[in-house]
């Protein structure tokens, strides 16, 4: 795993060992941010967060990008450490915060102009995904939430506009508006 583009380009992500955590594969990032980018045009000055962080690829992707802030939802031990080795391997501490629950359990929070997440493949992960976003106000007016799902597992955006869907290996990715 490594930065796509960006600032950091072409440099190593240390990932969490074991089997707790499925990073998101460079190709995968690579189309995903293609999608967003010709969405947004960039992320300069964007506030990003990263739910299911893993090692943080898609938040560390985002700074590496021109984002001014990235949140990291995390609650695995490993992955909260390879997180804070990224993240001081960027020398972007400054720039991003962790915090280690439940994705799954948010809580209220300024609202953020692109939401990533790529929750365990189980069915109706994405869909679930959608609704904690919504309650927890995660999400800004006209903001982005990119979701990395199972391939045949779609997912319901409720009264949210999906604006993309792509299959790339074994992930669906989903872009949808709020």
């Amino acid at each position: 795993m490594r930065i796509i583009a960006g600032d950091w380009r072409g440099r190593p992500l240390q990932a969490p060992a074991g089997q707790g955590t499925r990073p998101t594969s460079d190709r995968t990032r690579e189309t995903l941010f293609s999608m967003l980018v010709s969405r947004l045009g960039s992320f300069e000055d964007l506030r990003v967060a990263d739910l299911y962080a893993g090692s943080g690829g898609l938040g560390l992707e985002a700074l590496s990008r021109g984002a001014a802030f990235a949140t990291f939802v995390e609650k695995d031990p490993g992955a909260l450490a390879a997180i804070r080795v990224n993240l001081a391997t960027f020398q972007a501490a400054d720039r991003a915060e962790v915090l280690p629950l439940s994705a799954a359990k948010l809580a209220h929070s300024q609202p953020f102009h692109v939401v990533f997440a790529d929750p365990p493949y189980t069915p109706g992960s994405g869909t679930a995904v959608v609704a904690t976003v919504r309650e927890a106000g995660w999400l800004a007016p006209g903001g982005w939430l990119a979701i990395e799902s199972e391939a045949r597992d779609a997912v319901d955006a409720g009264d949210w506009q999906v604006e993309a869907e792509r299959c790339v290996g074994r992930a669906r990715l989903t872009l949808i508006q709020g």
